[in-house]
């Protein structure tokens, strides 16, 4: 069984002060890909990020909440967490345990910092991982545009060594749903 992760596509993400590569078609895309995932059965999972630690990012708060423009189902299931890497300290691993996932198709935002860590600890729990390369985003950075950034991460991905047979594969939007 597979599911869905939509990492922090939050409104504190979303700001004039951090503008997100190709947002809009990042959006759209991913709204795409979620109506694919419920016409099939398959879970959508929002993970948002909760910055009750540090008193910013509190939940059910504006900068909390998941973007408007992205088309949440009743069904759909939200899980909180901590860190960068979704799966640290979080209830995920064990949801999708229960929901007996062992594939995971990820997009969201920041490419470098979230949607990276948790592909990394997704690989390391042993699930099948697919990116789809045109469905994350992420900001500048003071050396490399996030253009860049998002290119240079595909490729990584697209490098990184198998565990357990399990390669990452990294799929542009229409390579998956064909």
């Amino acid at each position: 069984m597979e599911a869905l992760l939509i990492i922090d596509m939050q409104n504190i993400s979303f700001t004039p002060e951090t503008p997100r590569w190709d947002s809009d078609g990042v959006i759209q895309r991913i709204n795409t890909l979620a109506t694919s995932f419920r016409k099939k059965g398959q879970p959508v999972i929002y993970i948002q990020h909760d910055g009750s630690k540090d008193n910013f990012c509190l939940p059910s708060s504006k900068e909390w909440k998941v973007l408007d423009s992205l088309d949440v189902h009743c069904n759909d299931l939200a899980i909180s967490k901590i860190a960068n890497n979704s799966f640290y300290k979080s209830i995920l691993h064990t949801t999708l345990q229960q929901l007996n996932i062992d594939k995971l198709t990820i997009t969201g935002c920041a490419t470098d910092f979230c949607v990276d860590s948790t592909i990394k600890s997704a690989i390391n729990h042993e699930y099948k991982v697919t990116v789809i390369s045109d469905a994350h985003t992420t900001g500048d950075r003071p050396h490399l545009k996030a253009k860049q950034v998002i290119e240079h991460y595909n490729w990584i991905w697209k490098e990184t060594i198998p565990i357990n047979g399990n390669k990452i594969k990294v799929l542009s939007l229409d390579e998956y749903l064909n």
